[in-house]
């Protein structure tokens, strides 16, 4: 319930009253007819505008819930697109966003125009004049039309991900439950200034720059949250977004630890369960436990300890403040440790500068010596990269061999 009452307020609402009801669900209402009477008396007495409820409804029971109350009614995943519709800046973002609404509007369609036409309620509304396989075919276009224009989109993001690749560059990804500081973290390790917010998914839209960790550079991608209940349909229209996470070398999850213990095991297994969803549970992790600087020290060992089987590979850090980034580094290091050192010596010319400077900007780490009439460099880089600056040493005449 305090999940729900967040989503609500990031979607602009201000939530008023709040009911539960534990039983198996009623097939008219969701809940049953009496505490379903009861919010309608609620509605009455505190001129409610909406209903929002935290689960997955079918259209039926919206349809009856929406006629015995006079209001709208939403479910998590209609308000999850709200707050994306809030958040989306990108043309991609609102792509995905309007993907994921129609895929729900065309599993919904016929029973939604079917309801309408018996009478129109709060949501229904228009509906009642389409003829049910027309409503259908105009909504299935719309979703090949975007889904068009999403591929479109994915294929620039491949192309630049394999020029990438083939530039010898390694690549991490932050990922981690909704408002966990991920792009805190990523300002702080890319020195940027991508927008942070305390509200739920204030990132939508991936951002990746070039990171130095000792003298390595590698390309750090910040995505877009985690929830529990994710639905399946915003995983799918989300899927080149997410595709950042399933192509990388390494994942930061990133875990808020200034919450309750049972808060953060649910949440990491949350995030577990949707690294493993996406097809990204063969890349290795590293547990960011961010926020430490909310936490008493004392009070942070023994909760560590608690979570330590649940924590694989954790390393403690304020993002904020940058408190332990230099351990943090230090574990990142570790998984790029099958870079190789190589060297080479070209002619001093025209034609070696150009090659010295591309090598310069894509290696991990670099010495050039300048003599008389040649130039000798020694770097470290990805076996990919050693190969294709061989290639280009060799093809000037130059000298080149692994150390």
């Amino acid at each position: 319930m305090d999940e729900l009452r967040s989503l609500a307020e990031a979607a602009g609402y201000e939530v008023i009253e709040s009911i539960e009801q534990v039983r198996s669900p009623d097939s008219r209402y969701h809940i049953g007819s009496g505490k379903a009477e009861e919010i309608a008396d609620l509605v009455s007495k505190l001129e409610v505008g909406k209903i929002i409820f935290g689960n997955d409804l079918k259209a039926v029971q919206i349809y009856n819930l929406a006629r015995l109350t006079g209001v709208e009614v939403i479910d998590r995943f209609q308000l999850i697109l709200e707050i994306f519709v809030r958040r989306a800046s990108t043309k991609e973002a609102k792509l995905q966003i309007n993907l994921a609404r129609s895929r729900y509007e065309l599993a919904h369609a016929k029973e939604k125009v079917r309801l309408a036409k018996m009478g129109e309620q709060p949501g229904f509304h228009g509906l009642g004049s389409y003829e049910v396989d027309v409503y259908h075919e105009t909504i299935q276009r719309r979703v090949n039309n975007i889904q068009d224009k999403l591929r479109r989109i994915r294929r620039t993001r491949d192309l630049y991900r394999t020029r990438r690749r083939k530039l010898g560059f390694s690549s991490i990804s932050l990922a981690g439950y909704t408002n966990s500081g991920k792009s805190t973290l990523f300002n702080s390790l890319a020195d940027e200034n991508v927008n942070v917010g305390s509200g739920l998914f204030t990132t939508l839209s991936t951002t990746t720059r070039a990171v130095d960790i000792f003298g390595k550079t590698v390309l750090l991608t910040d995505t877009v949250g985690f929830i529990d209940q994710l639905p399946l349909t915003l995983i799918e229209a989300f899927r080149s977004t997410l595709d950042e996470t399933i192509f990388s070398d390494l994942i930061l999850l990133v875990v808020d630890v200034s919450e309750p213990e049972p808060d953060v095991e649910s949440k990491v297994s949350v995030c577990l369960d949707t690294i493993q969803k996406i097809g990204a549970g063969r890349i290795p992790i590293i547990t960011v436990l961010n926020k430490i600087d909310l936490v008493p020290d004392e009070k942070l060992v023994l909760k560590i300890e608690k979570l330590k089987d649940l924590l694989p590979n954790s390393v403690s850090v304020s993002a904020l403040n940058k408190t332990n980034f230099d351990l943090l580094k230090e574990e990142i290091v570790k998984y790029f440790e099958n870079d190789v050192k190589s060297s080479f010596s070209l002619p001093l010319n025209d034609e070696s500068m150009p090659l010295l400077s591309w090598v310069l900007k894509n290696a991990s780490r670099h010495e050039v010596k300048y003599e008389s009439e040649a130039l000798r460099v020694s770097i470290e880089s990805s076996p990919q990269f050693a190969d294709k600056v061989r290639s280009r040493v060799e093809k000037l005449g130059g000298v080149f061999k692994l150390d």
